[in-house]
């Protein structure tokens, strides 16, 4: 019997009629409605399942626990409930940024509800580790775009926006400006301190599931050698890079990706 009550709390939707069922798990500062221009190329071969992490979109505000979501593995677990609420099984967790992380940690712990992964533009530590790993920006730089946010919210969401869509002044870098601009900020700034200090690069190689890495060539956030730093530590993966600028290739560029989602996914 489908659970309605996290149905409710994570503002669940399905779309779609296909016999596998994908499921849809949007980035930090965002919320569903960001994949809607992936998910018509995709609706007529799989079955759809999109939602909002507490604290996100239209998820239940009431529902929010700050120490459960400070950590990566309270976002993995409303990806665990949510599987579990509408009795998934062998689900393919299509995640986007920090929701590659939080759905390798529910791939890992729960292998019988999701069986492939797909990483969109995934990182799986933001933090430089020289000499070995450039995770593209030092702790400094990180505290201090968490500090913007209790400084000037408006200012962080307009200098990050840009910096996340690889655009400046279109109506994709607004709409994102707008997206973190409806979000509490308590709930935005927990989720940003999971989203930019958490390091998973451990549990890269714990997950067995086939995995599908999608990589912008000019991501500001997640570069190439990132990309392939995730592809070399996680056995069953295959890496395609795609020539774009930014971090959102399901808002950017979904005519170029839906074929290797489809490909993947019925493999």
């Amino acid at each position: 019997m489908i659970d309605t009550d996290i149905v409710r709390r994570n503002s669940v939707s399905v779309i779609g009629t296909g016999a596998r069922t994908l499921v849809l798990a949007h980035g930090f500062g965002c919320d569903q409605t960001m994949w809607r221009l992936l998910t018509p190329y995709l609706q007529d071969e799989f079955r759809i399942v999109l939602f909002d992490y507490v604290g996100s979109g239209k998820s239940d505000p009431k529902a929010f626990r700050g120490k459960k979501y400070s950590e990566l593995s309270g976002y993995a677990e409303d990806i665990i409930d949510v599987c579990e609420a509408l009795e998934l099984r062998d689900a393919i967790l299509v995640g986007h940024s920090v929701s590659a992380m939080t759905g390798l940690i529910a791939a890992i712990k729960t292998p019988d509800l999701i069986s492939k992964l797909v990483m969109v533009c995934p990182s799986p530590s933001f933090l430089n580790d020289p000499p070995h790993y450039n995770g593209g920006f030092e702790r400094a730089d990180l505290e201090g775009l968490i500090d913007l946010m209790d400084q000037n919210y408006i200012g962080w969401a307009n200098n990050l926006a840009p910096l996340v869509t690889g655009t400046n002044g279109d109506a994709m870098a607004d709409e994102l400006v707008e997206s973190f601009c409806s979000t509490d900020p308590i709930f935005a700034k927990t989720f940003a301190r999971a989203t930019f200090f958490s390091d998973c690069r451990h549990l890269l190689d714990k997950a067995k599931q086939p995995t599908l890495i999608l990589q912008s060539t000019h991501d500001a956030l997640a570069s190439v050698s990132v990309g392939e730093f995730v592809h070399a530590k996680m056995t069953a993966s295959q890496l395609e890079i795609v020539e774009a600028n930014g971090h959102c290739l399901h808002m950017t560029h979904p005519t170029q990706i839906a074929p290797s989602v489809i490909r993947f996914a019925k493999e």
